[in-house]
């Protein structure tokens, strides 16, 4: 089980980080809302809790909690500049598709991830 993140979004919680003592990674999740079902969610952590799962990436501190986990098993994070935004941007291999305001995502049946009939899954290493 991995999460990984872009040089973009490494240096973006980096700048975020910088001079807050307190806070000592980001943490990801997932809640059900939006119009295909689940929504990521993202805030700045300041203590890992029981049952956390933490991963590190490009010097960075991930952490999510155990329910959110198997949803983002495998994702990159990246951030994005378009036009006048910016945003945090997943790219997640659990996903089957997202609304078109990219605030919201449904999940792949089981079976329909393209490794599942070899009875394997590929485990992504965090970039160092």
């Amino acid at each position: 089980m991995a999460i990984t993140l872009s040089e973009n979004a490494a240096k973006k919680i980096q700048s975020h980080l910088t001079g807050n003592n307190k806070q000592m990674g980001m943490r990801l999740g997932v809640k059900k809302v939006g119009c295909s079902g689940l929504a990521y969610t993202f805030d700045y952590v300041e203590e890992i809790t029981p049952g956390d799962q933490v991963f590190e990436s490009r010097d960075v501190t991930l952490v999510v909690d155990a329910e959110s986990l198997p949803f983002l098993d495998g994702s990159h994070l990246d951030f994005v500049k378009k036009g006048l935004g910016e945003s945090f941007k997943f790219d997640n291999p659990n996903a089957a598709n997202e609304c078109g305001c990219g605030e919201s995502f449904n999940l792949k049946k089981t079976g329909d991830t393209p490794d599942s009939s070899a009875g394997e899954r590929e485990i992504r290493r965090p970039a160092s």
